[in-house]
């Protein structure tokens, strides 16, 4: 497992006035609304988002006050679209720890979902910059259309790999393809360093969804990877009794469990080990394109803990 501290090394200083601003970034005279914040901030995940943001730029020359701005707005985003995913997933739980929709209700939390998506659109708006707000205004949309197609495919019980890689396309990979490409405008970079950082962010993505997927396996009845593999190699009998209880959703933790049995007994999560080392490889391929620099070790320490990472 890589070391978080080397990772961050690189724009520690950076990474730090990022914190502060993202949090001074969410305040509220609304005693409700700042009982949600705090919540927000103290279920704070590991900002793998807008580290990559910094990493890029500095990758591509420096961190500059754009740069810290997109980080912001983007893992403001970010935030929006995990508060309003567990008000329609019914999530109590991220992370080990109540979610928002748990301690209020749905209806603070889809609007405390608005207010932090006003505020990245505030933040994106103060970069002065219209291709990183054409880039966030696009990315809105793809975030939406992903979690669309998922609830589609999980209702309408689709088993099929091409239609997951479209579903993981839109929620996860074009959002730290975002990233990267953002920080790498922010940094002023050439229009083709600019391309190349969007297509490492693009890998990276898939590399991270899948391994979210591994750990996952199948919860609320969205089919992901390893079972999707298992279910075209496995035994037709057992296939069968596997499709049968995701036709008809029939989602007990015993069948949960079954299903996951099944998914590892059939290579399901060796096949995904490996279609996601693919993706990582194609990363590191084009991230060794950059020019040497410490940042850009942080960007290969960053591929290598996101695949590594036990959650």
């Amino acid at each position: 497992m890589k070391d978080r501290s080397k990772i961050e090394q690189p724009v520690a200083v950076e990474f730090k006035r990022f914190n502060d601003e993202f949090a001074a970034s969410l305040r509220s005279e609304t005693n409700r609304l700042q009982s949600a914040i705090d919540q927000i901030l103290n279920a704070s995940g590991k900002h793998v988002r807008p580290l990559l943001v910094l990493l890029t730029a500095k990758a591509c020359g420096q961190v500059t006050d754009n740069t810290i701005n997109s980080a912001v707005l983007l893992e403001l985003l970010h935030t929006a679209t995990l508060i309003h995913d567990d008000v329609i997933d019914e999530t109590k739980q991220r992370r080990g720890v109540p979610s928002l929709n748990a301690i209020f209700d749905n209806r603070i939390s889809v609007l405390v979902g608005d207010y932090v998506l006003s505020t990245a659109l505030i933040r994106s708006i103060q970069t002065g910059n219209l291709q990183i707000i054409g880039i966030v205004s696009n990315l809105g949309r793809d975030l939406s259309e992903g979690e669309i197609k998922q609830l589609e495919t999980a209702e309408e019980s689709i088993i099929d790999e091409s239609c997951y890689m479209q579903v993981i396309r839109k929620k996860t990979a074009m959002l730290l393809s975002a990233c990267a490409e953002i920080g790498s405008i922010s940094a002023g970079a050439s229009g083709e360093m600019v391309g190349k950082c969007r297509e490492f962010g693009e890998y990276l993505g898939y590399c991270f969804q899948i391994k979210d997927d591994i750990f996952d396996d199948i919860r609320e009845g969205k089919v992901t990877l390893p079972l999707l593999h298992a279910l075209q190699t496995g035994r037709r009998e057992e296939a069968e009794h596997c499709l049968h209880i995701i036709n008809e959703k029939d989602f007990t933790t015993e069948n949960i469990d079954l299903l996951i049995d099944f998914a590892k007994a059939n290579g399901g999560i060796e096949y995904a080990e490996q279609r996601m080392q693919v993706y990582h490889d194609k990363a590191v391929e084009v991230l060794m394109t950059l020019p040497e620099s410490e940042a850009r070790e942080g960007l290969l320490l960053l591929a290598d803990y996101i695949v590594e990472r036990r959650k």
